[in-house]
């Protein structure tokens, strides 16, 4: 059995695939060189010890700055009230948890109750499962705080980098390219957040595009981890500091609607629109996506590690595609209703109910 581990590992981690042409990983290891510090794989396994560290600090700033912020600004923290104890629906309940209506004629017969009774239950019983506008809020001040942080950090380690404002100086010298100490902790805590958010989000609010949002983290740990593991960490960078910005104000936009703030929850959402459109479907396909699949060959020969990155890119631009038509989707509602309804990667519920409420 170890051997065929092996078989696969050696097949699998094959210079030919993963490295240019003439170029070993003996070639990229930390110690080939005195001069180059190149990326060491075994720093990997960092970020997992520091996603746990995340974890616990985001406890902390919700528990003691977050929720006393929130409830400060008139956030309830209250739940709807509960559905009375009866053993014949919740274990219809458990069972399935949307009810046609020749099920609820019949559960009205079995529990001798009338039918809106029974519709009254079921919709106090789906209210006990969702989580309060406090915990909501405290869950986007945690992400809009991680998410200005890195994007300050990112542009301010970058700005003095020939590869931010020349991006075909990313490939200059590949795969020989040094790591600095601020890339270092920019790729760490950035790997050790998406770790974090991995765990995170099988005990987080339960947003409509879960898995849609369990893809896009898989993708980019496996992005950030490949492309440190290979050297192609500039364009990892750029893909981050890209990313991040329309983030900040995705949470912001949250935040300012739970606070009770419509007008500034309307003005953060239209920057939102426009910066989002910007950066994911204008800057990213056409600089960075571009850049990798076009203009990448012409300056470094063709290995097929270049299929492998460009198809996780253009994972996330799908991904991207997906998130900017519930993006429109809201816009055009709150064009309709007058201010922004609804919320982008909200909860099925929320967004089931808000639908028909307009």
């Amino acid at each position: 059995m170890a051997s065929y581990y092996r078989t696969f590992m050696d097949s699998f981690w094959s210079e030919r695939i993963w490295l240019p042409p003439n170029t070993t990983w003996a070639d990229i290891a930390p110690e080939s060189s005195s001069e180059i510090q190149h990326a060491d794989y075994r720093h990997l396994f960092y970020p997992l010890p520091m996603a746990l560290l995340m974890l616990l600090l985001r406890y902390c700033l919700e528990k003691y700055w977050f929720a006393p912020v929130g409830m400060s600004l008139g956030i309830k923290n209250t739940r709807p009230k509960k559905a009375p104890q009866n053993p014949v629906l919740e274990k219809a309940y458990t069972h399935s948890k949307r009810w046609k209506h020749k099920e609820i004629q019949g559960l009205a017969k079995q529990t001798d109750m009338t039918e809106r009774q029974v519709e009254r239950w079921l919709r106090l019983r789906k209210g006990q499962n969702k989580p309060t506008i406090l915990t909501k809020f405290c869950e986007n001040s945690w992400r809009c705080l991680y998410y200005s942080f890195s994007f300050i950090y990112g542009i301010t380690i970058l700005w003095d980098k020939s590869w931010l404002w020349d991006i075909s100086e990313c490939w200059n010298g590949f795969p020989h390219q040094s790591v600095t100490s601020d890339i270092w902790w920019y790729y760490m805590v950035s790997l050790s957040f998406y770790w974090s958010l991995c765990v995170s989000q099988f005990f987080d609010v339960r947003r409509k595009d879960f898995w849609q949002m369990f893809i896009h983290h898989i993708a980019a740990i496996l992005l950030m981890s490949l492309s440190w593991m290979v050297n192609v960490f500039r364009i990892g960078c750029l893909v981050l500091v890209v990313h991040d910005s329309a983030d900040i104000f995705l949470e912001g936009a949250k935040m300012a609607k739970y606070a009770g703030y419509q007008k500034l929850c309307d003005a953060i959402f239209a920057i939102l629109t426009v910066l989002w459109i910007l950066t994911r479907l204008v800057i990213y396909p056409f600089w960075i996506i571009r850049n990798t699949s076009i203009d990448a060959p012409k300056v470094v020969p063709m290995f097929p590690a270049y299929y492998i990155f460009n198809s996780l890119l253009i994972l996330l631009l799908v991904l991207h595609c997906f998130w900017t038509y519930l993006l429109l989707k809201i816009a055009y509602n709150s064009l309709k209703a007058g201010q922004m309804e609804g919320d982008i990667r909200s909860s099925s519920d929320d967004y089931s109910e808000e639908s028909k409420s307009q």
